[in-house]
């Protein structure tokens, strides 16, 4: 693992975390007033040398670095404790142990975005949406997702228990899951029966997510080694749900899509701009993107330069609208740090933070409906495309 890495953590996903003091060193970057650094080391001595009770240094220690970067009032910038780092660590590369769901937080509680296929918790029958009230009985009511994420993390073979409320029913249901260790496929292709229609679903961009869309783009027989296209006259890529992930891989996976030119501009406090191009080969069928409120970051990256380069027809709902970029550090403890650190821009240079992207089609998609609307609305634009 590198000292830094760039992620693009959406709305679910794991939460992070730095380390000032445990590390041993604390820069001039990250203290400036050195009286209040000399007033917080004597509060950790006093603690330790009067304090009537027990006392431990590196709890203190956590604790303040913990505060350090809350005080930054910025929900994606997160200290993390050796644990979780290398939990978030293990799902930016796409394994990790736990029951299978990517999540979502409202304001009072997490809920099920989707899970995951051949899991605990696909076995057991949880759904998209439904509302996780209680973890091992712990009410979770505005519980941080990194605290809630964590305790349905654990030693593979343990149990633990979801109290979850269920919309489209409008009762409580308790699920006992075994933990295991998840595999996350972050790539889905098939091709749509009756169709020369490629469906193409990005769950997560990971460290190898442009590999497997590449081999599910050679299985579809989509594209020969030469990069000519062979069997489907149009593709259909599903974002919804997607929370984001590493910068560069969705950098990379947007080049399939896109002409020579800019995929994404990223600003920076600390360095000159970044603009990340797209070489001369890309993809060139019609295409719709599906995008939902919980297509986040790094899957914006993506929708944003086709919709702005024009290669394709967004459809859905507006966006979740993170368009700033966390950058990774991994601390002397083995603790870690997620900090933003730069904010990017469409090729356009819109800046969707909290404002999202519109889709091209606004499509809802109805509770409880039996059919995919979304999807056949895509289909529907496509075929269009395609005459």
């Amino acid at each position: 693992m590198s000292e830094k890495r760039r992620v693009l953590m959406g709305v679910v996903g794991v939460l992070l975390i730095l380390s000032v003091l445990a590390g041993g060193i604390a820069t001039g970057a990250l203290i400036t007033d050195y009286r209040n650094l000399g007033t917080l080391t004597r509060v950790i001595s006093l603690v330790n040398n009067y304090y009537i009770g027990n006392a431990n240094t590196n709890d203190m220690i956590n604790g303040a670095i913990k505060g350090i970067v809350d005080s930054l009032g910025d929900p994606y910038s997160v200290y993390m404790p050796p644990k979780m780092y290398k939990e978030l660590t293990e799902q930016v590369q796409g394994s990790f142990g736990g029951i299978g769901i990517l999540v979502g937080q409202n304001k009072e509680h997490i809920y099920v975005v989707r899970p995951i296929k051949e899991t605990p918790a696909s076995r057991a029958g949880l759904k998209a949406d439904d509302v996780i009230y209680k973890i091992d009985g712990k009410d979770t009511k505005e519980m941080d997702m990194d605290a809630a994420v964590n305790k349905m993390r654990g030693k593979v073979g343990t149990e633990v228990t979801l109290t979850v409320f269920r919309p489209s029913d409008k009762k409580m249901h308790d699920f006992k899951l075994t933990r295991e260790i998840i595999k996350v496929p972050s790539v889905e292709g098939k091709m749509i029966p009756g169709t020369d229609i490629a469906y193409i679903a990005i769950m997560q961009f990971s460290v190898n997510t442009d590999e497997q869309l590449e081999k599910e783009l050679r299985e579809m027989k989509l594209v020969t080694s030469d990069g000519e296209a062979t069997k489907a006259k149009g593709v259909i890529l599903d974002l919804r749900g997607n929370p984001g992930g590493e910068l560069e891989a969705a950098v990379r996976v947007a080049d399939l899509f896109v002409p020579k030119g800019t995929i994404v501009s990223v600003e920076y406090k600390a360095k000159n701009e970044e603009v990340y191009p797209a070489d001369d080969y890309y993809l060139n069928l019609p295409m719709v993107v599906l995008v939902d409120g919980n297509s986040a970051s790094a899957s914006e990256i993506v929708a944003g330069a086709i919709k702005d380069r024009k290669t394709g027809t967004l459809v859905g709902t507006k966006t979740f609208g993170k368009g700033v970029v966390q950058s990774l550090y991994e601390l002397q403890n083995s603790a870690g740090l997620k900090l933003t650190t730069g904010r990017y821009l469409t090729p356009l240079r819109h800046d969707i933070n909290k404002k999202g992207i519109e889709p091209d089609v606004k499509v809802e998609q109805p509770e409880n409906a039996d059919k995919d609307v979304q999807l056949e609305k895509a289909i529907e634009i496509l075929k269009t495309k395609m005459k």
